[in-house]
């Protein structure tokens, strides 16, 4: 793997560059009008991934956004490594809040600032450029295959068809997947388990038109004021989700799994400087730890309704809307939530207004076993690299795929990610560590070699 480390120094300006033209790219799969923009961004990654040494690479289409397909088969014997990561990327609202233009990287601080630095363009960046310098230096030892898509941010829909169609052709030994987190460059771990999710949107209508708040205020039912309440409702005092059967399939933890989940590195004092808050928030009974790793939650995710322009206008709005999301632990199921939602929501609204309730996407928890193979090589890759042994790790983010491709695929997904909490992925100045990226094209070549020997 020495060669494979020569030839990432020598090309490293150039991977940066290359990666910059990529998140120059705005590949924002929420706004219908960035079709084209998709289509490029894929047909970019298609092109890198011929010239990185890949046999076959093309852009395939789905119902939605195309998915770039790319293989090297070294030898029919060798083990197969598939390789998922998402081109697309958030939308970048607040635009005012960027320090600089979000599809216009820049390196500053030792860090790359742009949409999609590392959720999960510049992830995906590194196995892109690792198997290209493998490639170059004839010390691919496994059989690899990519399979990048455009939906990851909007749950995925499309993505599900398409292993249906095309499993034959993703067989694979195990999924590497490079869009999670570490607990600190010098605490590294390896993510074990990922939260499921359950996303809704609901609307709630009052009168057929807006109206004079003056006029008909104290008489008419806001239904702004409306929804305010009913999301009040949905958590109680105790931080705890109010729907009934939330919690009925949520396994507790015992006294001895909580004391090993809580061995991790974690100060309060640190994480509550680092977002600029007073106090922490959220269940009762559990440490910031277990609440954003082993626990459910409810969260809104955006709230809106009548007059937010500037100046005054004073209306009782006829509509008002949010959309929620719930994040799940294992054996709860985001179909079933999602229904007891729906119900709760309804059974609580008021008779002075209708509401629509709407499940938009979601995706089961996922735990990956930290016995098999491929926890073991990415365990010894890591520790060659920074020196120390990875902790296992659960992760309270969702990539609902994931538990799809076991399900669909057959197949156990390795989660082997790169990324930070200060690089604020989902959030206006979203940035990746040049040593973060550095690390990760230095440690995936390792995971191969360690993989293809591993018994």
């Amino acid at each position: 793997m020495d060669k494979a480390k020569v030839y990432i120094e020598a090309n490293k300006e150039r991977f940066l560059n290359e990666l910059f033209g990529l998140i120059r790219i705005p590949s924002v799969s929420a706004e219908a009008g960035r079709k084209p923009d998709m289509r490029r961004c894929a047909e970019y990654l298609a092109a890198a991934l011929a010239e990185a040494g890949a046999d076959r690479a093309e852009v395939m289409p789905t119902e939605g956004n195309p998915v770039v397909y790319a293989e090297k088969i070294v030898s029919p014997k060798a083990r197969t490594v598939l390789i998922y990561g998402h081109y697309d990327v958030m939308p970048v609202d607040p635009r005012g809040e960027w320090r600089s233009d979000p599809f216009e990287p820049v390196v500053r601080d030792g860090r790359i600032w742009g949409r999609g630095a590392d959720d999960d363009k510049g992830q995906l960046w590194m196995h892109a450029k690792a198997f290209e310098a493998m490639c170059a230096t004839g010390t691919l030892p496994c059989n690899v295959k990519f399979m990048l898509e455009g939906e990851e941010e909007i749950g995925s829909p499309s993505l599900y068809g398409f292993c249906r169609q095309y499993k034959k052709m993703l067989k694979a030994d195990v999924i590497l997947v490079s869009d999670t987190s570490m607990l600190s460059m010098q605490t590294p771990s390896i993510t074990c388990g990922l939260r499921g999710l359950a996303y809704m949107e609901v609307e709630v209508e009052g009168p057929n038109k807006d109206l004079h708040s003056g006029l008909f205020g104290g008489a008419v039912a806001n239904p702004a004021n409306v929804l305010a309440r009913l999301v009040a409702q949905l958590t109680d005092a105790e931080g705890r989700v109010t729907i009934p059967g939330f919690y009925d399939d949520v396994r507790e933890l015992t006294p001895a799994e909580r004391r090993a989940f809580n061995r991790a590195p974690f100060s309060l004092a640190a994480y509550k400087k680092s977002l600029a808050i007073g106090d922490v928030e959220g269940e009762a009974g559990y440490t910031t730890l277990e609440r954003t790793g082993v626990r459910p939650s409810l969260d809104v995710n955006g709230i809106w309704g009548g007059y937010t322009g500037e100046g005054t206008k004073t209306v009782i709005p006829s509509k008002a809307s949010a959309k929620i999301s719930m994040r799940l632990v294992p054996h709860q199921d985001y179909r079933k939530i999602s229904k007891l939602f729906e119900r709760h929501f309804r059974r609580i609204a008021p008779r002075s207004v209708k509401v629509t309730v709407k499940a938009l996407h979601g995706g089961m928890p996922y735990v990956a076993p930290t016995d098999m193979p491929a926890y073991k090589a990415a365990e010894k890759a890591v520790e060659a690299t920074f020196g120390r042994k990875p902790l296992p790790f659960y992760s309270g983010g969702s990539i609902p795929i994931i538990s799809g491709f076991e399900s669909i695929l057959g197949i156990k997904s390795l989660l082997l990610g790169f990324g930070l909490a200060e690089d604020a992925i989902h959030s206006p100045n979203e940035s990746f560590g040049l040593e973060q990226f550095d690390r990760g094209l230095e440690t995936i070549p390792l995971f191969y070699k360690y993989f293809a020997e591993a018994k």
